[in-house]
């Protein structure tokens, strides 16, 4: 076993500021870089990733609102209130994980959504033979010091790096150093790694990217926009197909949308399966498997469950793999209930499960002249196609 398995770790998303500086109606790390918010790429990658136990972020009490809309659907704590600079919005942090008492933390800025697997890996693998690990990369510009519009002066490079997030340490370690500094009113330091190595604990450097950038202006958001539109190049396909028998009922759940009929769907969940085959399409196109993997019907939990959950999901992990779902394709093969009634709420209903505008949702209904079980109208079928688009 992976030993960075045998050791909880927890992530601490800190989300706690205003963004001023790139004005807008919220807050920055709750404004939509690739259709969802900033905040919600941070998340996602530290949901997803295999070596973090739990994810807690910290935020203003104002802001409860729109981080749930930003946290909807993921596997995380309840928010910790923020304190009034960053450095007290940490401590109020990780005093918040001291239920959990995790063996490590990784604290990340909530307004860099572009952190990686690999980075989060260099980080901890590093974090098995130091107190502390940061995210860096190397200054490759020229510096100057400058007043005004003048350069007074010429600033070797050498050796010089700029620290990103996430930043890994021991859970006690950095717990122990924030809470000396707050006792001694050391508020000058400028990033954790400071307040550890002020502590005498000992921090390591290893590989960030030049991609991991804290969106600070509304120049940061559209270039980090355009950014992730230019890494999109790998094109995915993949299919899903489910059946249903009929039950006893009186109404069938198609895309979110109940429709009358003289019997219903049997299933563990909510039995919507066309939702169920756009689940499979859209993990099958990033090699996830299928919806029994994740959701298996036998477990309790999931009895009754609302399907748009499992679409979500789906979606969620396209995002953590920085990429985006681009168009579904679903066709219900079924001879009742009739579907071009409903036709336009469920593709709306569909459209907005999964994040997409209507015109990258196509839904067709077909027969099978009346042959099979469905032509027997013992159930119904659904097949679905789903497009995406992920980073190369």
């Amino acid at each position: 076993m992976d030993n960075r398995e045998k050791k909880a770790t927890a992530a601490l998303v800190v989300a706690g500021g205003r963004g001023e500086r790139l004005g807008g109606p919220v807050a920055k790390q709750y404004q939509e870089l690739a259709g969802i918010p900033v905040l919600r790429h941070a998340l996602l990658a530290f949901c997803h990733h295999p070596h973090i136990a739990a994810v807690a972020a910290v935020i203003r009490d104002e802001d409860r609102e729109l981080y749930a809309a930003a946290a909807q659907g993921l596997e995380v704590m309840p928010p910790i209130t923020g304190g009034d600079s960053r450095q007290r919005s940490v401590l109020n942090g990780l005093r918040g994980l001291s239920g959990l008492n995790p063996d490590r933390v990784l604290i990340h800025d909530g307004a860099r959504p572009f952190v990686s697997g690999m980075m989060i890996d260099n980080v901890l693998a590093a974090l098995d033979e130091h107190d502390g690990a940061i995210a860096a990369v190397p200054v490759v510009d020229s510096l100057k010091r400058g007043t005004d519009t003048l350069i007074v002066d010429e600033v070797a490079r050498d050796d010089l790096w700029l620290a990103q997030t996430p930043q890994g340490f021991a859970y006690a370690a950095i717990l122990s150093a924030h809470r000396d500094a707050e006792a001694k009113a050391q508020y000058s330091h400028t990033d954790d790694a400071s307040i550890a190595r002020a502590a005498g604990l000992d921090v390591a450097m290893v590989a960030g990217a030049p991609e991991n950038l804290k969106i600070t202006t509304a120049g940061d958001l559209a270039r980090a926009d355009a950014a992730h539109q230019a890494r999109l190049f790998d094109v995915r396909v993949g299919q899903g197909f489910d059946v249903h028998r009929f039950e006893p009922g009186e109404k069938v759940r198609l895309c979110g949308i109940d429709i009358p009929h003289s019997a219903q769907l049997a299933g563990h969940s909510d039995a919507d399966v066309a939702l169920h085959a756009v689940t499979d399409a859209i993990l099958g196109a990033i090699g996830a498997g299928d919806i029994g993997r994740h959701f298996p019907p036998g477990q309790a939990q999931w009895r009754d469950t609302d399907s748009a959950h499992f679409v979500a999901f789906a979606v969620d992990r396209v995002h953590a793999l920085g990429g985006r779902l681009a168009h579904l394709d679903l066709t219900i093969i079924c001879e009742l209930p009739k579907i071009t009634p409903h036709h336009q709420a469920m593709a709306s209903r569909l459209a907005e499960i999964a994040g997409l505008d209507q015109s990258r949702v196509s839904i067709k209904a077909t027969t099978t002249e009346r042959l099979g079980f469905t032509g027997r109208n013992e159930g119904i079928a659904a097949q679905a196609t789903a497009t995406v688009r992920l980073p190369i």
